[in-house]
């Protein structure tokens, strides 16, 4: 008997293979043969998968998107039941950020997402949906800690969610060793501790020591 091939696990090879490529040679290099040649099967066998590059593109950042949730996902259950607001918050932020392997070849991933975008209207569509929806995430989150007495209601909900996603712009001064990442870590837990209320920051410097 012939064996069965997992079309899924064959395109996420090939989408980690697009990660990899990008990674260590930078998006000069994206193309369907550079792809399979790091995948390690045919340009032919990888056309059988993704007809063209903006398909395979396309996959390769939906599933960077779905093990970066799956990372958040394990980061909150850590948290155990009913986590702070501060703490989820935080753990949404620093996965984000390129703080270890996983996480920097999915973010250096969106980076070559977000360059195809600007000049590709299909790849732009869904990146914008994907950051949109990321981002009313984070309001929601917002908008709720603030009705829960976490966030001093005079906070504006839209500004505050502007600027906790801001904190993220700390990826390129990581990545080209401008500042440490224990730098971003340390303005992303001063941010936060003034955006919560007075019991709530000791509530979240407590949490970060007990860890």
């Amino acid at each position: 008997m012939p064996k069965q091939v997992d079309h899924r696990e064959r395109r996420e090879s090939i989408a980690r293979a697009l990660w990899r490529v990008v990674e260590q040679r930078g998006v000069a290099h994206l193309s369907l043969r550079e792809v399979a040649q790091e995948a390690g099967i045919s340009h032919g066998a990888l056309q059988h998968y993704f007809a063209s590059r903006e398909a395979m593109l396309s996959f390769a950042m939906d599933f960077a998107s779905e093990q970066a949730t799956l990372r958040v996902g394990r980061g909150l259950q850590e948290l155990g039941d009913r986590p702070h607001p501060r703490d989820v918050l935080r753990v949404m932020l620093t996965e984000m950020l390129p703080l270890h392997a996983d996480a920097r070849a999915t973010s250096r991933m969106s980076a070559a997402y977000v360059l195809e975008a600007l000049h590709n209207k299909t790849i732009h569509a869904q990146a914008h949906r994907g950051m949109a929806q990321g981002r009313v995430l984070v309001e929601q989150l917002v908008r709720q800690a603030i009705a829960d007495g976490h966030i001093r209601p005079d906070r504006d909900p839209v500004t505050e969610t502007n600027l906790l996603l801001a904190l993220t712009g700390f990826t390129p001064l990581i990545e080209l060793d401008v500042i440490e990442p224990q730098e971003a870590l340390t303005a992303i837990d001063q941010y936060l501790d003034r955006l919560f209320t007075r019991n709530d920051h000791g509530q979240g410097q407590e949490a970060e020591r007990s860890r």
